[in-house]
């Protein structure tokens, strides 16, 4: 039987998981006759899952994902440019092994958005850290940090994150200092990490976003041949679904 002091030193080492399965093995007469090894063994792995679920769970938090997308729930009804098994075999992860990137492009409602964060779930799912971020967002917090101190570490740390999203690209034109600062941040990551680009213009037509051709050849040779690209059509999804809840209700 275990005294209250052993408990309280294994929580006190934050082994809760640990000490909360050595508690209920005592009162499971079943499992008090496992040897010692396999009663060990029970303890240790959930100590292990329940490490893995907080990390999961922190991954999940600070990627700040806009959507709570789970790639159970994906609606491909109605929308064309990307299948089931294209998404299947990009949850595997292999393009984040090969730190390759992602495209997905299409008019307003197709379920771009949506699309990320289950693919960033997942990573997390995978212990992968993930960043999600409105391009909007990405420039206003390079303006932040520049005014705190903090450019460096900012920049540092996008470029060590694994998976970047980066939604609602290209919805206008980028300015002199916004296209420098994207040649650097895709320089940075080019061949070490994945990012996944969503937006309204396809791949084809993104060498109008930037007034300099050059960079922009330079941007896009870092980005594009390294890309999974996906164009989709088709209804908005808030259509979908509301058609679905009103089939429903009929």
């Amino acid at each position: 039987m275990l005294d209250k002091v052993t408990l309280n030193q294994l929580r006190d080492m934050k082994l809760t998981a640990l000490a909360t399965n050595l508690v209920n093995q005592q009162q499971s007469p079943d499992i008090l006759s496992l040897s010692f090894e396999e009663r060990l063994g029970m303890s240790v792995d959930a100590e292990w899952i329940a490490r893995k679920n907080r990390k999961i769970n922190r991954y999940i938090k600070q990627a700040n994902f806009r959507f709570e997308a789970v790639a159970a729930d994906i609606e491909y009804t109605g929308k064309h440019g990307i299948t089931k098994a294209d998404m299947t075999r990009l949850l595997e992860g292999g393009y984040l092994r090969n730190n390759q990137n992602i495209i997905l492009s299409g008019p307003t409602g197709i379920g771009k958005t949506y699309l990320a964060c289950a693919l960033g779930r997942e990573a997390c799912y995978q212990q992968i850290p993930v960043i999600y971020m409105r391009i909007f967002d990405y420039f206003l917090n390079l303006s932040d940090a520049h005014l705190e101190n903090r450019y460096t570490s900012f920049r540092k740390r996008l470029a060590k994150t694994p998976l970047l999203i980066l939604d609602d690209w290209g919805l206008k034109p980028f300015t002199t200092e916004e296209m420098h600062e994207l040649m650097e941040l895709v320089e940075m990551r080019y061949q070490n990490s994945s990012t996944i680009f969503c937006g309204q213009l396809p791949s084809s037509n993104w060498h109008e976003l930037f007034e300099d051709p050059t960079v922009a050849d330079a941007i896009l040779d870092r980005v594009i041949h390294n890309s999974h690209k996906f164009n989709l059509t088709g209804d908005s999804m808030r259509k979908v679904l509301a058609q679905k809840q009103f089939d429903q209700e009929e």
